[in-house]
């Protein structure tokens, strides 16, 4: 690349245009830093030649054309004479007349205040302030309305899948992991950056082809077989082409994900940031209080989900997921026969035990434990569960319940919003030896889908929240950063 102060082509094209195409094209395709231009790159990130996507896309300064990286970019260049490009996954200018990327201060310091602003959206710097185009710019934009394809309506993301026996586990949960918003983000923007040692062997980089594809604006329903092979390889558990439980596949997945994400870095598990921790991570604090001294013991341990038990109540009955949300974390007393080893007292004594969050995730995840499997019998527990379109986790926070003092007051204090929103749920249809998933998932706004494999049907909120629920995905509604 060249080090020089820029190349007399691009001080010619800023002085006849200026530089608000480029400071367009990297806000919103190569830095996107608003859901907004989020969902444009999503959209509209394809080479214009053949209509695939490439991880070494170049947009045109002159008409905003995407081409791929060589034949397609020369292709343009000889059809049209435009010679400046902007390279989509970093900002950088290529000059075609001098056949290589130019380094321009100006055009760089727009570079570095618009990746500034994507590091504070992911938690890296202050809270974050989003940027708006200008008129200008939203009229470059809508110049080119065939190419972009912007709609309020759009279904680019849904895609069904081909059901390769028995995998309807798996078409569920890649359908939740594909319409969660952060993690869509991140394997859009091409972040992952691949240090196996041979082809074919990262999970993560085939979960990001898999995203690659869903995006892509293809509606012909997509094989996962790739995907399917390699969690067979990884997670031997799940080989073979019986059905498989859709809450174990989901475990297991971020488990893949989260060990290829940190297995060259020389991060420790226990102090992770990779993309799985940060969006499904949560803190679970367990109090043990001896009932002689009222010592407490306290233990912090990470979760990717909460299982909840379902009751045994007469058919017919309703609960709530606030009911079981409660029970879960009420203080629970142990009994005599499981007498817990007091510090203080220096002896056993009779003790209660009480789960609470200590910290929330971005996604908090809810398994709610229907299939039933003892020495005697194995059964599917069918107990109606209202679950809301909204839950506040808040009651549910450590110190926020039957706890006072200091502490808790402190807490009450900088209460947050720990509202969250239902964006996916899983069904499970039928009995246990003979059933079928099937989930709904919410395309953007208030647009949600049933995706049943190869086949996707619109869906209002009412059939989501009429469904029995297996598994419940909510996602944060206000993201704090420190």
């Amino acid at each position: 690349m060249d080090t020089s102060t820029g190349c007399s082509h691009v001080q010619r094209y800023k002085e006849k245009e200026g530089v608000e195409a480029y400071r367009c094209v990297h806000a919103w395709f190569a830095t996107p830093v608003t859901s907004r231009a989020r969902r444009k790159k999503a959209a509209s990130c394809y080479c214009h030649h053949c209509h695939r996507s490439a991880t070494r896309l170049h947009s045109c300064l002159n008409c905003i054309y995407f081409a791929c990286w060589g034949p397609h970019m020369r292709e343009h260049i000889k059809a049209s004479g435009h010679r400046l490009w902007v390279e989509l996954d970093q900002g950088n200018v290529y000059c075609a007349s001098c056949q290589d990327y130019v380094h321009d201060s100006e055009l760089h310091q727009i570079s570095v205040q618009h990746q500034s602003q994507a590091y504070k959206e992911l938690g890296l710097g202050a809270r974050f302030i989003p940027w708006e185009p200008s008129d200008k710019q939203v009229s470059l934009l809508r110049a080119h309305p065939r190419r972009l394809g912007f709609s309020k309506n759009s279904t680019i993301g849904l895609r069904g899948l081909i059901n390769l026996g028995n995998t309807c586990f798996m078409s569920c949960i890649v359908q939740v992991l594909t319409h969660t918003p952060l993690l869509r983000d991140y394997f859009l923007s091409d972040r992952h950056l691949c240090l196996a040692s041979q082809e074919n062997q990262c999970i993560v980089c085939e979960i990001a082809r898999v995203f690659q594809e869903f995006y892509s604006g293809q509606k012909t329903p997509f094989s996962p077989h790739k995907l399917l092979y390699m969690i067979w390889t990884h997670a031997h558990h799940l080989a073979g082409y019986e059905q498989q439980d859709a809450h174990e596949f989901f475990i297991a997945t971020l488990d893949l994900l989260h060990r290829h994400l940190i297995y060259k870095t020389g991060i420790l598990p226990s102090s992770c940031t990779c993309i799985v921790d940060t969006i499904f991570t949560g803190k679970l604090q367990s109090d043990v209080v001896c009932q002689v001294c009222q010592g407490v013991s306290t233990t912090i341990d990470p979760f990717w989900d909460i299982s909840l038990d379902l009751p045994a109540i007469a058919d017919g009955t309703t609960i709530s997921l606030d009911f079981c949300l409660t029970r879960f974390t009420q203080a629970e007393h142990l009994g005599s026969m499981s007498k817990i080893r007091c510090s203080k007292c220096n002896s056993h004594q009779e003790s209660t035990k009480q789960l609470t969050m200590k910290k929330l995730p971005v996604v908090a995840s809810f398994h709610l434990k229907r299939f039933e499997h003892s020495s005697r019998l194995h059964k599917k527990i069918v107990t109606r569960v209202d679950f809301p379109e909204i839950v506040d986790m808040s009651p549910y926070i450590s110190h926020s319940r039957n706890l006072d003092g200091d502490e808790g007051a402190e807490y009450q204090s900088v209460r947050q919003d720990n509202r969250y929103v239902l964006f996916a749920v899983i069904n499970h249809i039928g009995t246990l030896d003979a059933g079928h998933y099937t989930s709904y998932i919410r395309q953007h706004g208030s647009l949600w889908f049933h995706c049943n494999d190869h086949q996707i049907l619109p869906a209002s909120i009412d059939q989501v929240l009429d469904s029995e629920g297996y598994l419940l995905f909510y996602h944060k509604q206000t993201l704090e950063y420190e």
